[in-house]
């Protein structure tokens, strides 16, 4: 086991250094053309489309997509579950359900709150 990991130390020192050195060689042997355009801000095809550096985009849009992840992750989490249901028994069947009740919790939270709706 002693030579085994010796031989990965070695491997990864051998890793990092082939990294740094080809990071290196890309940055010298690269093409470099700065210029004006390039620093410029361009999203979907469009130029700057909300204005100014300074200008703010709502907080609507992060909440929504924070809601969404968190949705999104019960399924992640549902998935084993659904898959696992035999072995867990009854036990994991009343645990999803816990699960499920405080997605439920929190979804009439953000009804309540009104999150989302657009106004």
């Amino acid at each position: 086991m002693h030579t085994n990991l010796v031989l990965s130390f070695f491997l990864y020192i051998f890793i990092v250094c082939l990294l740094i050195a080809l990071f290196y060689l890309t940055r010298k042997i690269g093409p470099n053309n700065p210029n004006s355009s390039k620093n410029r801000i361009y999203e979907s095809g469009i130029t700057n489309i909300y204005g100014g550096i300074n200008s703010s985009i709502s907080v609507k849009y992060y909440i929504v997509a924070i809601v969404f992840v968190l949705f999104d992750i019960e399924a992640v989490f549902m998935y084993p579950w659904a898959v696992s249901l035999r072995e867990l028994g009854v036990f994991g069947l009343i645990e999803m359900f816990v699960f499920m009740g405080i997605l439920l919790i929190g979804l009439f939270y953000i009804y309540k709150k009104k999150i989302l709706r657009w106004e």
